[in-house]
């Protein structure tokens, strides 16, 4: 294990490191008991009040429970988006089993449903504790893909059986749905995530959404005959994705 470095230390206990620096040192010393016994050098009143924090930290070392750990994966930012995902989602239900003439509504939206949640799963814009979080060691796209993956894992298990409700077959929508959130995250290194998940909804919407519902037809994008273009689309933004990982750890505010 690395430990923090003697001068960051001195600067701690001078009161003149940043708050990003502040949370990830205390973040260290939390764990790390050498740390604390050389910070107690440069300022024994600090170690007095860490000996005195002992009992709290070996309860909060404890192994956390499965829902603890679960949702660890997760981020607080993204749960009002999920919300509106759900509701959404169920609105499509209730339009689709009203028995109109217009194709399924969850299938058309399916594809787009795990974005909101992907762009709040990593976007300073909307997460107060980017920063902090954006500093410590597996930030990038180690983390993005845990948000990711925990956003997919809330919102698939929700849209399969809804789809199965309305008879909209997860081998039209589920291909597209995994490429949407990989281009998203693609597009994020670039743009950042929030302005791409926004752009990649808005065309969506406008060019196939939109075009369906007045003409009556599914899209020709959602025919099982196009799952071979959907799964390219996937496997590109993925090795892009991947490709630009380092870019995730320095989106500006706005992204």
């Amino acid at each position: 294990m690395s430990h923090v470095p003697f001068d960051h230390l001195q600067r701690y206990a001078d009161n003149v490191t940043t708050d990003v620096e502040t949370a990830v040192i205390e973040a260290h010393l939390a764990g790390c008991a050498d740390c604390r016994s050389a910070l107690g050098a440069v300022a024994p009143r600090v170690e007095d009040l860490w000996v005195a924090m002992a009992p709290a930290l070996a309860i909060a070392r404890r192994r956390p429970s499965p829902l603890v750990r679960a949702a660890a994966w997760a981020s607080p930012a993204m749960v009002p988006w999920v919300l509106m995902t759900f509701a959404v989602a169920a609105l499509a239900v209730v339009t689709d089993l009203l028995g109109t003439e217009l194709p399924s509504l969850v299938l058309l939206l399916a594809p787009i449903a795990p974005v909101a949640g992907v762009a709040a799963a990593w976007s300073s814009g909307m997460d107060p504790a980017h920063e902090i979080v954006a500093c410590t060691p597996r930030a990038g796209l180690y983390l993005v893909l845990r948000r990711t993956v925990a956003v997919l894992g809330v919102v698939l298990p929700v849209l399969l059986p809804l789809g199965w409700l309305v008879g909209a077959s997860p081998a039209r929508w589920l291909l597209p749905c995994l490429a949407f959130t990989a281009t998203t995250l693609a597009l994020g290194t670039l743009v950042g995530v929030r302005r791409a998940a926004l752009g990649l909804v808005s065309v969506w919407v406008l060019l196939v959404v939109g075009p369906s519902l007045v003409t009556a037809t599914v899209p020709a994008l959602l025919s099982p005959a196009m799952a071979v273009l959907w799964l390219a689309a996937a496997a590109v933004a993925s090795v892009l994705a991947v490709a630009r990982a380092s870019l995730f750890t320095r989106l500006t505010g706005d992204r």
